[in-house]
């Protein structure tokens, strides 16, 4: 990959490299939890996910991970995952999913600090997946009704007010991040294709 200008030349290029680089860490030593032995993990980590939960009302999580009990209704999401070794699901992808994302990282943070081409499709990948897995997170956490007398009666899962802002200030950045990453490489390659092509045609004339 060979090096063509500095990445502080590039401002929407260190955004996303940052938004990466910050991923690492957290997928390994959060998303990846359920791939390295129990007693190598420290119990202030493995108390991460539950204080999140707690604090946040983060249902999807909650319910992903088992910690509000049987997320089987949240396979769609589970395997976004890795926190918790799965117990409702014969298949569990999550932990390829935290090894394909952590790798991807680390690729999509490199080829953004080296100014390559050659990560525009991955890219374009990453984000689309992502921002069409936040939006049904979104569109979930709209949709869920609001804590009353009535929910808690009846067991329903719901949401107070000031959780509700909290989810949708958490997840609709990740919604338009990647989002915005997607179109953003789309256009790129676009662009390269073109070059290509007249590149192409130009040399057929000569």
């Amino acid at each position: 990959w060979p090096f063509e200008s500095p990445l502080t030349s590039r401002p929407i290029d260190l955004f996303y490299f940052i938004f990466f680089v910050v991923h690492i860490p957290a997928t390994l030593l959060i998303d990846c939890q359920a791939i390295w032995p129990k007693h190598l993990i420290p119990e202030s980590l493995q108390l991460l996910p539950p204080w999140y939960v707690g604090m946040s009302g983060d249902f999807l999580i909650g319910g992903a991970m088992g910690i509000l009990g049987n997320g089987s209704g949240l396979a769609w999401f589970s395997v976004r995952l890795v926190p918790a070794p799965s117990r409702h699901y014969q298949c569990d992808r999550r932990p390829f999913t935290a090894c394909f994302n952590s790798l991807l990282f680390v690729i999509g943070a490199y080829g953004l600090w080296k100014d390559s081409r050659g990560i525009y499709g991955l890219l374009v990948l990453y984000g689309a997946s992502t921002c069409t897995t936040t939006y049904a997170c979104v569109a979930a956490i709209l949709d869920t009704p609001t804590t009353s007398a009535a929910t808690i009666a009846q067991n329903v899962v719901s949401i107070t007010p000031a959780h509700r802002v909290m989810l949708l200030s958490s997840y609709v950045p990740f919604f338009l991040i990647p989002l915005f990453l997607a179109v953003d490489m789309a256009v790129r390659l676009q662009k390269l294709a073109s070059v290509g092509i007249r590149a192409l045609e130009s040399s057929k004339r000569e």
